[in-house]
């Protein structure tokens, strides 16, 4: 945020303040768990002369399939974007960029694009999943808010 704007812009909000998508960390939590509730009562429904025939290996393989999902839904639902007197810290599944504002030109969520994307000042641009265009209106917010504190 430029030196000597201490007066708060209209439409910003106060700093720091932290957006995550919505729908989808609804939608990877209440799946994850039923997922998790349906393989258990899966292996519990199983007789037990069923699970008796699975060796120590297969065992193993279906935990180690089991944790590879868990990361997954975890990178998709810890997604968030935080901004700050400094600048923006976006985290995009388990990478984690920082950006001073002078280095953000602007933040777009265009028609039809899954989420929001950054313009920088190096000509690059970098996703911002956290503000997801299937939260409508509430991500359109979102965008708005960050522009007020660009300079």
């Amino acid at each position: 945020m430029p030196a000597g704007s201490d007066a708060p812009r209209p439409g910003s909000v106060p700093l720091p303040h932290t957006w995550r998508p919505l729908g989808v960390r609804m939608v990877g939590i209440a799946g994850g768990v039923f997922l998790l509730a349906c393989f258990v009562a899966l292996w519990l429904l199983l007789p037990a002369s069923v699970r008796a025939d699975f060796d120590l290996f297969q065992r193993l393989t279906a935990i180690t399939v089991g944790l590879l999902i868990a990361a997954a839904w975890y990178s998709i639902v810890r997604c968030k974007v935080t901004a700050s007197d400094e600048g923006l810290v976006v985290v995009n599944g388990y990478k984690v960029y920082e950006y001073e504002w002078a280095q953000i030109v602007s933040i777009k969520l265009l028609r039809g694009a899954p989420w929001a994307v950054l313009d920088l000042s190096d000509g690059t641009t970098r996703p911002v999943i956290a503000l997801q265009a299937t939260d409508g209106d509430r991500a359109i917010a979102a965008v708005r808010e960050i522009r007020s504190h660009l300079s």
